[in-house]
Parts: structure tokens; sequence; C-alpha cells
């Protein structure tokens, strides 16, 4: 295994750069030692991984299809590593998450604190991803857990903990709007709006409401970034619809105001934490899920009685 690995590590960052010498230098080895590991095991594998150019190594198809599963044996090289770790009874290993924009902020990051205080044996790799991707990566084994918005239902995938997410309208505090618990989505007629845009996941929600209630909002400015929209509304550009997530932080300390849409058309989204329903968790990554499950039950919002 130990040969393996750092032959996988090798040849990874030469496909990468396509260049043995600029793959010496990132790794700090020699050229020749990386140059041998290659050499070697094109001669067991009996075929040419790279081309050797004139002006660097290509991959060959041989090449090419060892690159696209090298991912999925470094993350199992670490897992076995982890597994090994478990039996000796040591709370070690890695655990490599991903979240969507709305998450970078606020119980996420008090998590892993709270992790690495807890067990400092124990490192994790946080993955910022748009909604669509945190699937894929979860199935693909590239992480271990996944906290996305409204799943699509898939044998690959189980939820280990949701919660419901409220849409609304995001404001200054002082904003009209934000006088009453919860507003219907009519109130925004005729305001400026700042709209999401894709790949944010709330983009389908918004256009369902506008076709289901035959409202057209008044788009002054379009955003794929949940930072972004935030700052416009801070900078009084428009009003925002987005999900009570995506604000819990600013309307913790006071600098933004949530106000959630009543209408029965204006289902909540559901933030799901996932897992790769075949794939057996490492001791590491499943002291994680536990703790994670707690963070998204608390996350959840009580919205007002609809109509």
């Amino acid at each position: 295994m130990p040969a393996f690995s750092r032959f996988l590590r090798y040849f990874v960052v030469v496909g990468r750069l396509g260049s043995i010498r600029r793959a010496a230098e990132e790794l700090n080895i020699s050229a020749s030692a990386i140059d041998r590991q290659i050499l070697a095991a094109e001669e067991e594998l009996g075929v040419a991984l790279f081309e050797r150019l004139p002006t660097g190594l290509r991959l060959t198809s041989a090449g090419e299809m060892m690159m696209a599963q090298a991912a999925g044996w470094q993350k199992g090289l670490t897992d076995l590593r982890a597994a090994i770790e478990d039996l000796r009874g040591l709370k070690r290993g890695h655990v490599e998450i991903a979240v969507i924009d709305a998450l970078a902020r606020g119980a996420i990051p008090r998590l892993v604190r709270q992790v690495r205080d807890d067990y400092p044996g124990i490192t994790i790799g946080l993955h910022v991803l748009d909604n669509i991707h945190i699937a894929e990566a979860v199935r693909s084994g590239a992480v271990d857990l996944g906290l996305l918005l409204d799943p699509r239902f898939s044998r690959d995938l189980t939820v280990r903990a949701h919660a419901e997410v409220a849409l609304g309208f995001v404001t200054p505090p002082g904003h009209a709007l934000a006088r009453a618990s919860g507003q219907r989505f009519a109130a925004a007629q005729g305001l400026a709006m700042v709209m999401p845009a894709p790949p944010l996941a709330l983009t389908a929600q918004v256009q369902a409401l506008e076709g289901i209630t035959g409202l057209t909002l008044n788009p002054a400015v379009s955003c794929d970034s949940i930072e972004m929209m935030k700052a416009l509304v801070l900078e009084e550009a428009g009003v925002a619809l987005m999900t009570s997530l995506d604000v819990a932080t600013e309307v913790a300390r006071g600098a933004l105001a949530f106000t959630p849409i009543t209408d029965a058309l204006a289902r909540p989204l559901t933030l799901a934490l996932c897992v790769a329903s075949p794939r057996q968790l490492s001791n590491a990554a499943r002291l994680v899920l536990d703790r994670m499950e707690g963070v998204v039950a608390a996350l959840g919002w009580e919205t007002p009685g609809r109509g």
C-alpha cells in the first residue's frame, strides 16, 4: 500500500502539471525518483501512461483512465488508513464534507471547531460546492458527508437528517416588509428585487411561485452568489428572496431581517444531510456525522400559519 500510495501521488501531480520537473518542484522530491515510479508502473502494466513530448508529458488513453480513477483510489486509501486506526481504538482519521454556500458561516465552522477541540486526531476537508454538485460528490466517494437542499431521490443517497428551510424576503431591519411575522408572495409586487440565479437551488422555487401565482417580479439585480445577494441587500439595492438558512448569521446579529412567505404554495426547502448508501463510513466520519445530525435539526425554521 505505501508504494502504491506514493506512485499515485506522483502520478496525479505529473498528470495535472504535464511535467516531471514541475511535479518534482511542487512535491519537493527529485525528478529521477518520480520518473522511476512512473516507469516501473508502466512496465508492470505493460502500457504507457504518458506520451513523452518535447513540450512535456501528455496522458495516454490508459493514463486518462487511471487519472479518472485516481480520486476514488486516494479516498479509498484514506478510508483504509482510518479503518485501521479504528481497529487500534484511536480517534483519528480524515473526513471530507461538502456544504452549500449558505453554510460557509455559522453552524458548520462552529461544528468543525468543536470536533477539533474534542478529537485533535481528526482532520476535516471542507468543500463549498454548488447544490447540484454535492450529491455527485457524495455518490462518487469524493466526500463522506454532504449538506444540500432538496436532494433528488436516489438509491445511492441516504438522508441521515433533514430540516425544513423557509423561503422569505430579506431586507434591512427597518424595511416595511419586516414589520410583520410573515408576508404573502404578492407583497413583492412593484419592489426592486435581488433575484437568485442558477445554480442556486432556490432559483427554481422562485420561478415556480411566479408561474403559479401569475406574479412577475421586478428583477433589479440577478445574482448566483448568496454572499453577494446579502451584500446587495445591505447596500439597499433591493429586496432579496432567500432562505432562512442563507441569512441566519446576519439575522442573529441584527444586520438583516428575514420575513417568511406565508402562501401555502411556498413550500419550504429541505436541508438534507446525505451519505452514500453503499459506503461504510470510517469511525472518524461517523463521529462527525453524529454531531452534524444535531446541527441540521437545529437549523429548521417554524413558518407562521399559511393562507
